[in-house]
């Protein structure tokens, strides 16, 4: 048990610990949860979470606290930010293998480091984000109920209540339900175990919330439970709506490297046993719960991969093992490890077209990066060329480890400052007299984080037009294209004081890497004055 749990641990030290603190926080939610714990260091409020010097009401408190906690120790760093994410990502890895352990100690080592290295899981444990905690909370609470593990079952579910709120409960639940449904003549959940359950949820997780209602009263509950919760799910108030299909493709994204060997989930030579139904129980369910939603995003169906990674590494197993019997010769594995290897070339060469937009990177880095990508690629032919299939536990998951760190350090992170802290730089040395600082539509979440005092967002056209026409100096952060329109329509001749050149890893699409436009995908960014 030792040596499994050993290596799962240092190949989740590699893919979500290794280079944590390097990359500035980005300029999407986890600049929230960033710059939100740094405020509650600073004020001493450990109550109501601030950003931007005012209340923030969307999210629970436990993250603030941990990254807060983390703050205390090593200072407001990316790497404190990120920390809870990753701790999460290894627990993710360490119960999918304890949980997968049914179906014997390879089925579940595949599963763990399925985990630790699918893209999914590695993008989001380097975000200062709850979602990754929240699964985390998620799977353990299912897991501990169907192990009548009752005490761990209500602690897991009170803390993802203070993680992220309702859902904590609500997927829990419609995958329970099913379950025990189908089981209930051999699962039968005791009321004494409910019960306590329900009272370890109730110490833990309800206090900070009848707390936050005491301080700011029933405004809170209509804002967080009703408009952050419900509308979130039920309207487009917060998110575009998304086609039935939307987590098709995310699915199969989130579990790249591994997902060319997704059709081995469909291949079946009997009956489901009662285990894999509960596997896939937990699977779908979910996924179908959050595609009625209207407000879809991608991060929501995170609790789903470990079941799937348990059916997938089960399946896997199988067909190795039936391949080194039968003497090497297998199709099914073929297949699946030879796109494998052409997904590998296929990125590589990529990467290799797109290395002009890689600006944070130094371009010796980014080819290096991507030689290893094509070597790692290399390796897994080999396997598949010369069918040493009892290879294929040992190289994918080795392989997948170098694809993920190669393209996180040879792509899109390595040189500081990076562009936001340079923009901070700029904006510190010509705030000589305590000058309102605007940001239109750039550096709107993580500006604040890197020069530590509020800043004006300006969400709109004409929020950023009042801005600029206000008689006091002031300081707009704003992008190089937007800039002609606005000087044109408030009639303010503005003065440029520095700029920065910017690729936004949140707006890389398939259409970046396969059509390159440096000239479109860089954004220069300016820091000007109305004076």
């Amino acid at each position: 048990m030792r040596r499994p749990v050993l290596t799962l641990i240092l190949l989740s030290l590699l893919t979500f610990f290794f280079g944590l603190g390097r990359p500035a926080i980005s300029d999407s939610d986890e600049a929230f949860y960033a710059e939100a714990s740094r405020e509650m260091v600073q004020s001493g409020d450990w109550l109501t979470p601030h950003f931007n010097y005012t209340d923030r009401w969307q999210k629970p408190v436990l993250y603030y606290w941990l990254s807060a906690a983390a703050y205390l120790v090593s200072g407001p760093t990316e790497w404190a930010a990120r920390v809870w994410s990753a701790l999460a990502g290894l627990g993710l890895v360490l119960v999918t293998w304890h949980a997968g352990r049914r179906f014997g100690n390879a089925a579940a080592w595949l599963a763990g480091a399925i985990v630790g290295t699918c893209y999914g899981y590695f993008a989001m444990a380097r975000l200062a984000l709850p979602d990754l905690p929240l699964a985390f909370c998620i799977t353990v609470t299912i897991w501990a109920v169907l192990e009548q593990r009752w005490v761990l079952a209500g602690t897991a579910a009170a803390l993802g209540f203070l993680f992220k709120g309702p859902v904590a409960l609500a997927v829990p639940a419609i995958v329970l339900v099913p379950i025990w449904w189908r089981e209930r003549r051999t699962f039968p959940l005791r009321a004494t175990g409910l019960l306590t359950a329900a009272a370890v949820f109730l110490v833990i997780g309800l206090p900070w919330y009848v707390a936050m209602t005491a301080t700011h009263g029933t405004a809170y509950l209509d804002s967080f439970f009703v408009g952050d919760n419900f509308e979130r799910f039920a309207t487009d108030r917060f998110n575009d709506p998304r086609p039935i299909w939307f987590y098709g493709p995310i699915l199969a994204g989130g579990m790249l490297p591994w997902s060319m060997y997704g059709y081995l989930l469909f291949r079946r030579d009997g009956k489901l046993t009662n285990d894999e139904w509960r596997l896939l129980l937990w699977a779908l369910v979910p996924i179908v719960f959050f595609t009625i939603s209207i407000g879809k995003q991608p991060r929501y169906i995170l609790p789903v991969l470990p079941p799937l990674a348990i059916l997938l590494a089960r399946a896997l197993v199988s067909e190795i093992e039936g391949a080194v019997a039968s003497g090497g010769s297998r199709k099914s594995l073929s297949i699946g490890t030879w796109l494998t290897a052409l997904l590998y070339a296929v990125l590589a060469v990529l990467l290799y077209r797109a290395r002009p937009i890689f600006i944070s990177v130094a371009p010796w880095v980014s080819t290096f990066a991507i030689g290893v990508i094509a070597a790692a690629g290399l390796a897994i032919a080999g396997v598949a060329a010369s069918r040493t299939w009892h290879r294929l536990p040992v190289v994918l998951p080795a392989s997948a480890v170098v694809l993920l760190l190669s393209v996180q350090f040879g792509a899109l992170s390595g040189i500081r400052p990076e562009p936001v802290e340079e923009m901070a730089a700029l904006v510190q040395s010509h705030r000589t007299q305590g000058q309102p600082v605007g940001e239109y539509q750039v550096f709107v979440r993580n500006l604040v984080y890197y020069t530590r005092f509020p800043q004006v967002e300006l969400f709109s056209e004409t929020a950023a037009l009042d801005f600029l026409r206000r008689a006091e100096p002031v300081l707009l952060v704003v992008g190089a294209n937007d800039l002609p329109r606005l000087v044109s329509v408030s009639g303010v001749t503005t003065r440029t004081l520095g700029q920065v050149r910017y690729l936004d890893p949140a707006n890389i699409r398939l259409r970046t890497l396969l059509d390159p436009l440096p000239d479109q995908d860089l954004e220069t960014v300016l820091l000007v004055t109305n004076r």
